[in-house]
């Protein structure tokens, strides 16, 4: 286990100057709803927020697609909404973008259900979850047909399954690496059939492979490479009270150890994210509502592969739920998260600050 428990009198809040803008707002563009942040950069420092679009409602089923607005200038100003993915009575959700630094593209993973089939259904193995990619060669102004990798990356037996939601990573072997999560038993609870997983690919998105799986209890994820060139994997945990769960691998994502609980690392059952500031470096940020409660978004850096959390910054008090963290181009620290006044899902705000 990591440190001590944070109190609410621990967390400092941001003295330097944050950008802020509201990206996606409920009720605007033609949808109730947007929940589910995720963020990359391209190659040319296009900065792409993706998001679920929820037609009629919050609910995490029924008619969902997937949206994106793109930025060529830092964030400073956004194109126009744009329809990654979208069927009709279907749930397409969980993006989960990772850049090709080799060959400059996007791939996004993603996940589809009927929209009158929710989660309840499929985790009693009563309605089918499938798993999909894409991938855009110009910066996302474009997206290539989808391509079905059910059979490649979910077992037959596992029931509900999720990409992301968040970002994926290229490890420095050339590897693309997505966060994943899956339920193993149909007949048993998320505490005890619930894990955490990774899907990998070694062509280039080309063809998708599954890697570790994490302990029980384990669902949405987030990871990054470490300077010695491990992987740590942090967790949304349902078995050992309201902190996240956390595992490393030594094998490229084949297989995890070293399992844990982080008690720095307070949650209220949610998602969070993570991204290391530089290449090759052990400075590494963490962002989620860090409160037992869906609210405080809190940002926090380490500067050893993620084993101590030296600082932990608040970055909005409200009620908050997911988030997203990139690097801009221009150095700048990116968080994509969910914030509202009377609760977290009135809209999707990216803030931007520095590393100071």
């Amino acid at each position: 286990m990591h440190g001590t428990s944070d109190s609410k009198m621990a967390l400092v809040p941001f003295l330097g100057r944050i950008e802020e803008n509201d990206i996606f707002v409920a009720g605007e563009g033609g949808y109730h709803t947007y929940r589910i942040p995720a963020l990359v950069v391209s190659k040319k420092g296009t900065i792409l927020a993706f998001c679920e679009g929820r037609k009629f409602s919050t609910d995490d089923a029924g008619k969902i697609d997937i949206v994106l607005k793109r930025s060529f200038d830092h964030g400073k100003s956004w194109q126009e909404m744009q329809s990654v993915v979208s069927e009709d009575n279907m749930t397409c959700g969980n993006p989960c973008p990772v850049l090709d630094e080799i060959t400059g593209l996007i791939w996004l993973p993603f996940c589809k259900n009927l929209g009158n089939a929710g989660e309840a259904l499929i985790c009693e193995g009563k309605a089918p979850r499938t798993v999909w990619i894409t991938c855009s060669a110009d910066e996302g102004a474009t997206w290539r047909q989808q391509i079905e990798i059910t059979g490649q990356v979910k077992n037959p037996s596992w029931t509900w399954y999720a990409t992301g939601p968040g970002h994926g990573i290229q490890l420095r072997t050339g590897r693309l690496v997505v966060p994943c999560d899956h339920m193993a038993d149909r007949d048993s609870s998320i505490e005890e059939a619930g894990h955490s997983h990774i899907i990998y690919s070694d062509d280039h998105g080309l063809s998708w492979g599954v890697g570790g799986i994490m302990v029980r209890g384990t669902n949405e994820c987030c990871i990054v490479e470490t300077r010695d060139g491990s992987l740590y994997l942090n967790c949304r945990n349902y078995r050992e009270g309201k902190r996240r769960a956390y595992a490393r691998s030594y094998d490229n994502g084949q297989t995890f150890t070293d399992f844990g609980w982080d008690e720095k690392l307070i949650e209220p059952i949610c998602q969070g994210s993570m991204v290391r500031v530089m290449e090759f470096s052990d400075t590494i940020l963490f962002s989620n509502p860090a409160s037992t409660s869906r609210e405080r978004m809190t940002i926090r850096i380490s500067y050893d592969g993620c084993r101590t959390w030296a600082f932990s910054k608040l970055l909005y008090d409200g009620p908050s739920a997911y988030s997203d963290l990139a690097m801009s181009s221009d150095m700048k620290i990116l968080c994509l998260y969910e914030k509202g006044i009377e609760h977290p899902y009135e809209k999707l705000t990216l803030a931007k600050f520095s590393i100071e």
